[in-house]
């Protein structure tokens, strides 16, 4: 089955203080565990403006990592983990467990919530 690329609907209200993990599809492959290098395709959106700042799909290639291991914000480590390959799920992920104070690149402003829709294409 090939995948489609997510649109994030704009989340009304303030932003949860914790990490929100909502399966939008469960998966049947294999699952990530940590230590698991994955393979994901996602799409980011800044929470308070809707605004998307990232894409892997704009690149044409999941991004690769090894869960657990630091290589990605803490709200990815954690959100990725269990997921099954084939499933798709949002990520609600504050700013303590994204960029925090200092924000990313002029792109993530400081203090921003992230909210990311993930789809697992692999685990090795």
């Amino acid at each position: 089955m090939e995948l489609e690329r997510p649109e994030i609907d704009f989340i009304d209200g303030p932003p949860p203080a914790d990490l929100q993990v909502t399966d939008l599809k469960i998966g049947e492959g294999e699952q990530a565990g940590h230590g698991s290098t994955v393979q994901v395709h996602y799409v980011g959106v800044s929470h308070s403006t809707g605004e998307e700042f990232d894409a892997s799909w704009n690149r044409g290639e999941p991004l690769s990592f090894r869960v657990g291991s630091g290589m990605v914000i803490s709200g990815w480590d954690q959100g990725v983990m269990g997921m099954r390959v084939g499933g798709r799920r949002q990520l609600v992920i504050p700013p303590h467990l994204a960029y925090g104070e200092r924000g990313a690149g002029g792109v993530i402003k400081p203090g921003e919530t992230l909210v990311f829709v993930c789809d697992l294409v692999g685990v090795s």
